[in-house]
């Protein structure tokens, strides 16, 4: 290599290394600021299939753990569910949309998301220097459960029915002193969605309904929900990076928040009535999003406030 050559490539360097630590240096306030709080990060969708995008969430839960906040992983695993009841020939059955979870089904659930996902999230975690315990809402009865009944109209918009949905539940109380243990320690928690009824039924619970759940019980700093699209649109098409109670309200009742994203923000809407500080939709699919959303000004996404 000619004396020129290296003199660039030295340059190169230098500025890289400038730039790295200019961003530390931003970093460090955001550090501060979220070191002791509790945050639940909902992990699911294009970051946790993407082999590098979960390794990097992995290295991300490390650094929030060294910088001493207090990570809970709530994760789904849905198309991963999807694609063993393919595979065993466990055939799904639907009442207006909405999947029925029977025995047969909710065996096949619990394999995955305990069994399968669970262990691996466990297992990166683990690989990228930290400590991580995997564990089931039925685990001490961490989410305790009702089953959820979905009423309809269905052809008679005067009669409202029942729909039974099976083996799926809500949750209705979450025991937190299963949690409180891991504050204190340099463990994190990875949570697999499933709870048990007070009959002691295994229940299929939505990963973003059991991590508001969750966050709620915690009195959560900051509820984080990772998704596979940017965040809140406004009517352009446009990303809202900041929202309070009331405007997200006005969004849903307006039509501008719709399909998928409307649940997301129920969830958060209510973490933050029953006392969590903040509630984050935020875009998975980009590198080291949750450090991104936490220490830096921009964020990764839309943050929702109380009013």
């Amino acid at each position: 290599m000619s004396k020129l050559k290296k003199q660039v490539c030295n340059q190169k360097n230098r500025d890289n290394w400038l730039s790295q630590a200019h961003t530390l240096s931003e970093a460090l306030p955001y550090m501060r600021r979220h070191s002791g709080e509790t945050l639940v990060i909902k992990y699911g969708g294009h970051a946790m299939g993407n082999k590098e995008l979960a390794n990097q969430f992995a290295r991300d839960i490390v650094l929030l753990r060294q910088i001493g906040a207090n990570p809970i992983v709530v994760h789904g695993g849905g198309p991963q569910i999807g694609e063993m009841l393919d595979r065993l020939n466990v055939k799904s059955n639907f009442v207006e949309g909405l999947r029925v979870t029977d025995e047969k089904s909710m065996e096949v659930v619990e394999m995955v998301l305990s069994g399968t996902i669970n262990k691996q999230i466990v297992a990166s975690i683990s690989a990228a220097g930290g400590t991580a315990v995997g564990i089931s809402g039925k685990n001490d009865e961490l989410i305790v459960c009702e089953k959820i009944r979905h009423t309809s109209n269905g052809q008679n918009p005067n009669k409202k029915n029942e729909l039974d949905l099976g083996l799926v539940g809500e949750p209705k109380s979450i025991n937190t002193k299963v949690l409180d243990k891991f504050k204190k320690s340099d463990t994190t928690p990875v949570i697999a969605p499933i709870g048990t009824s007070h009959k002691g039924e295994t229940l299929n619970v939505n990963a973003d309904t059991a991590a508001g759940a969750i966050s709620s019980a915690l009195n959560a700093q900051r509820l984080l929900i990772l998704t596979d699209v940017a965040g809140v649109m406004d009517s352009k098409g446009d990303l809202i990076t900041r929202l309070n109670v009331k405007e997200a309200q006005k969004l849903l009742k307006n039509g501008t928040i719709h399909g998928g994203m409307i649940p997301k923000i129920k969830t958060c809407l209510e973490a933050i009535k029953k006392g969590v500080k903040g509630a984050v939709i935020i875009d998975g699919r980009v590198p080291h999003a949750l450090l991104l959303e936490l220490f830096t000004e921009h964020g990764a996404g839309t943050l929702i406030e109380p009013n």
